[in-house]
């Protein structure tokens, strides 16, 4: 019996700025998922008590979890504002070919510089110093 052939092969694709966004604002959603766990412990620790939460906190505040905050900030504001070109698009507005390929461009550019600016006045230096 004969190989089927796989279809859609991504080899068989040009870059695509349509394909790239789309991935990458569900690899976003994925870890702000596994973020939530995070979170969830966090609160969880807050739950269970004054012991619980200064334990977290002691673990949470390691040096090791700012790029993972980074990370999940950067996830966060990518899906933001892939999320409100999506809205966009479901108003019919910037549906054209050349209307997506700038709007991707946009997406790239706020979310890179949101990103920056948060991460910045939140993970910068002198925050949350004791």
């Amino acid at each position: 019996m004969p190989e089927r052939p796989l279809s859609p092969h991504l080899s068989v694709y040009k870059f695509k700025y349509t394909l790239v966004t789309s991935i990458s604002n569900r690899f976003a959603g994925l870890v702000l998922s596994v973020g939530f766990l995070i979170l969830v412990y966090w609160l969880g620790s807050l739950a269970a008590g004054a012991r619980a939460y200064a334990q977290a906190c002691g673990i949470l505040s390691l040096g090791v979890f700012k790029p993972i905050y980074l990370l999940l900030l950067a996830a966060f504001v990518y899906h933001l504002v892939a999320g409100v070109r999506h809205l966009v698009w479901d108003c019919g507005l910037g549906l054209e070919r050349a209307s997506a390929r700038r709007s991707a461009w946009l997406v790239a550019a706020v979310s890179i510089a949101l990103t920056l600016i948060l991460a910045y006045f939140l993970l910068g230096p002198g925050m949350h110093t004791k």
